[in-house]
This record gives structure tokens, sequence and C-alpha cells, in this order.
């Protein structure tokens, strides 16, 4: 009996544009199957924004039945605290469409997630999409920068899960 093979879902919440990515992990190859965006009208009410997302997140984990989903954490610059509120409320249908699910979250600062795939906590976007490229072996990056970020954070998991199990003392 072969064993279910890892999905990860990574997720890059927004209210206009949340991008998502979804990745398999067979004997250690990571393939992709499939990325992209779920989007919230710009126009319209913030719970209405809120349902969309929502609704577009709880599609994506039924299409693909992800083992964890990856979520970046929420960020704010003092001089915008509403920003980070409003994010708040994106990064909540997200968590609440995961545990309906009975899917686990876990959450990677961006820093983290840049660290893990570059080296530098610092680094900028580009060197970001460029590391996603080469690991998914990808000729073009993916667009809107939503989705390449969103498969950013499902690499960082995967990294970060592998390094895990790796740890693990064996059994006797």
């Amino acid at each position: 009996m072969t064993a279910r093979p890892l999905r990860i879902l990574g997720i890059d919440p927004g209210l206009n544009i949340t991008g998502y990515g979804v990745l398999e992990v067979v004997a250690g190859k990571i393939n992709l199957c499939e990325a992209g965006v779920v989007r919230g009208r710009s126009q319209g009410s913030l719970s209405e924004r809120l349902a969309e997302i929502h609704s577009g997140v709880v599609e994506v984990i039924a299409s693909f039945a992800p083992s964890t989903m990856a979520i970046e954490q929420l960020y704010s610059h003092y001089k915008h605290p509403r920003t980070a509120i409003l994010m708040g409320h994106a990064r909540g249908v997200i968590c609440l469409a995961a545990s309906q699910a009975g899917v686990g979250v876990e959450h990677y600062s961006a820093t983290q997630i840049k660290k893990v795939l570059t080296g530098n906590g610092h680094s900028p976007k580009g060197q970001i999409q460029l590391a996603i490229r080469r690991e998914l072996n990808l000729l073009e990056t993916p667009e809107p920068a939503d989705v390449a970020d969103a498969l950013a954070v499902a690499l960082c998991h995967h990294y970060l899960h592998a390094r895990r199990l790796l740890a693990r003392p064996k059994p006797a």
C-alpha cells in the first residue's frame, strides 16, 4: 500500500488578491499541482470580500485535499496599523476554511521564508522569485507576485518540515 503524497497549500493572504500554490511531494520530489489567485472584489464591502476569499480557499482545499496549509504571517508597519487589522480579517477567514476542512495550518514570517529559500532574510522579491523558478523548474516566474509568494511559503514549509523529519530520532 502506497502512502498518500504530501500536499502543501501555500497561501499569501490579501483582501483583493490571495495567492495560492499547491505542491505535492512524492519520494522527495516536489511537483507543482496548481497555482493561482482568489480575488475579492475591490469594490465590495469588507464582509463580501471576506466571504469571497473564504469561498475561494474552500474550493481550492476541496479540489486538492492538502495535507497542510502554510500561510504567511501578518506583518505590519507601525505607520499603517489599519492595514494589519484588515489583513488579519483575511487571514482569519483563510484559517477558518482550513479548520473547517480539518487541515492543519503553519505560520511563517516573511523573513523566515526568505532565509529558508535564499539564505538571507532580507532578500529582494526578485531573488525569491528566482529561487522559486529554480526549485520548481519553472520556465517563467509565476504571475502575479502573490502566486510566487504563496509558492515561496509552501516551499519554506516543505524544507522546514523535511528538516524536522530528518532530525527525529530513529525508532530502536
